[in-house]
């Protein structure tokens, strides 16, 4: 395994985007350690070698030029681009990149969860596999300021010849960059009918009055309500004296009758421009089971009419989804694109975790329009398949087109990829190089990161792996039997039946007295369960 190296204090060495890579350096063959790297062009890796140096590992997407944002231009999910799942058999001499877009969700798998334990299967559709992976933290090394660092790291798999490689990229800890600026959140809050339901609307409730004394002082909140239409509580209020203001606010929050998310949505970014702090991190808060059965119900059409706020102001959007019965796709697809990410809460001891502890420490943002690229060695790597990350393909060549979306990170995060890699018999060496991408929240300066792996640091057994390296196998396997009934997937190589992947669950659980873990051991049981 090979961290990212370390020149010194990262913060004050990282060195700055000047335009473009010359055509010149692109076609000599610019290494995906060496991205770019002079004052005529690219963001320079900080670790890796000067520009034209070459060991022979494969190159990167060649640079594009960078600029404003000129619309959204999506994320290039077309079939072309798809390595994964649809391309599983196609040899990386054709195609040796994989490219994604970040992604901290997690709602997909707490809603299996709550989906389990209400005694019914999952929709195969609603199984994201990177939101189980990512749903629980690992102890990468963290950088010193914003950005990421970039392990990689795998193990054999019981299916010969195939390997799991894991690319781990970490934001610094929550508390590990002083004094974070002050916030302005406005929360978007569903009180249709359906939100009457216990564990939606009274759990909200709850968890809002708790947030609302762990704020700053300097923080701010605005509320906003819809069921058959929208309309303002309460305009943006610093929090200071006036905590009794908000909290007579939350306890007027009562369920009414249809779900009109439209005008939630449009009524929230208005309140949200209108108490627009700046030098604050400036978030809708979007509070939902997404069943919208009112007025505009398309995800695209709904982010069409915020467009105009979300880019021009830099408002991102977090999706929390709750409810027994939960539109997930419409709230991923509306954090995807809203420049957010989403959780799921199913129970008040979530809720209040979320509300109380999480959100207040991961405000800011640390990194905006993140993207990652795997380079994947031909010499030594004949198929490679990326684990989940379906919606967040990127077209290779849009890496370095910072017009196209990436993913946005806080403090504290911490996000997986997991590639199922066959090795060619025999083969030592490289294997995968790894860059991560990413603007500066507030300069929109691009930087870059890499990290790299060979056969040998791949050889130990999997279950033989560090505990981390394991759990994320534990995750990606239950995800991937959950979705088993859908035929555009194939299984993982070396996959364990359900009653041997709860006793892994637990033996980790047991071995890290992980509350999460022993979560996840009883939601494999409950699955284990239902399919016997």
């Amino acid at each position: 395994m090979r961290r990212t190296e370390r020149h010194g204090a990262r913060q004050g060495r990282r060195r700055r985007v000047r335009g473009t890579l010359v055509a010149a350096a692109v076609s000599a063959g610019l290494l995906l350690t060496a991205c770019g790297g002079t004052d005529d062009g690219g963001a320079r890796d900080r670790g890796g070698a000067e520009a034209g140096e070459s060991n022979g590992f494969p190159a990167p997407a060649p640079a594009l030029p960078t600029g404003p944002p000129n619309g959204d231009t999506g994320t290039g999910t077309g079939e072309e681009n798809r390595e994964g799942e649809l391309r599983e058999f196609a040899p990386p001499a054709a195609d040796h990149l994989s490219t994604f877009a970040l992604d901290v969700d997690t709602a997909s798998y707490g809603y299996a969860r709550r989906t389990l334990e209400d005694g019914r299967l999952p929709d195969p559709s609603t199984i994201r596999p990177e939101e189980f992976i990512n749903s629980f933290r690992q102890d990468y090394e963290r950088p010193d300021g914003n950005g990421f660092t970039v392990t990689v790291d795998g193990a054999r798999t019981d299916s010969p010849d195939w390997r799991f490689v894991r690319v781990g990229l970490a934001t610094r800890g929550a508390g590990d960059g002083g004094e974070r600026p002050p916030a302005a959140l406005t929360f978007v809050i569903d009180v249709s009918g359906s939100m009457a339901e216990p564990g939606r609307l009274d759990l909200a409730k709850e968890s809002l009055g708790v947030m609302t004394d762990r704020l700053r002082d300097d923080d701010a909140v605005a509320l906003v309500t819809f069921s058959d239409e929208a309309r303002t509580v309460l305009p943006m209020t610093r929090l200071g004296d006036h905590r009794g203001r908000v909290h007579e606010a939350i306890d007027t929050l009562e369920p009414a009758d249809s779900t009109n998310l439209g005008a939630g949505l449009t009524t929230g970014y208005r309140t949200a421009v209108d108490g627009l702090r700046p030098g604050a991190t400036n978030r809708v808060v979007l509070l939902s089971d997404a069943l919208a059965n009112t007025g505009e119900t398309d995800a695209d059409a709904l982010l069409d009419r915020i467009a105009g706020a979300r880019r021009a102001h830099g408002i991102t959007l977090f999706g929390v989804g709750v409810g027994s019965d939960y539109g997930d796709a419409l709230m991923e697809r509306l954090a995807d694109k809203g420049d957010g990410y989403t959780t799921y809460v199913s129970d008040a001891a979530e809720a209040r975790r979320l509300f109380c502890d999480e959100l207040p420490r991961t405000i800011e943002l640390t990194a905006r329009d993140a993207k990652a690229q795997v380079a994947f060695d031909p010499a030594t790597v004949e198929q490679f398949r990326l684990v989940g990350y379906d919606n967040r393909r990127v077209a290779d060549e849009d890496f370095r087109d910072d017009r196209v979306d990436g993913g946005e990170t806080g403090p504290g995060h911490t996000v997986t990829a997991l590639y199922a890699v066959r090795v060619k018999p025999g083969a030592r060496g490289h294997v995968a190089t790894a860059t991560v991408r990413w603007l500066d929240p507030e300069t929109r300066e691009p930087y870059e990161e890499t990290g790299q792996a060979g056969v040998d640091a791949l050889d130990r057994p999997l279950w033989d792996s560090g505990a981390g390296l394991q759990v994320t196998a534990v995750a990606a396997y239950f995800a991937d039997a959950l979705r088993g009934g859908d035929g555009r997937w194939s299984a993982l190589p070396g996959a364990p039946p359900l009653p041997e992947l709860a006793r892994r669950a637990a033996r980790l659980a047991s071995l890290t007295d992980s509350a999460p873990l022993h979560r996840l051991t009883d939601t494999i049981n409950r699955a284990k369960a239902l399919t016997l």
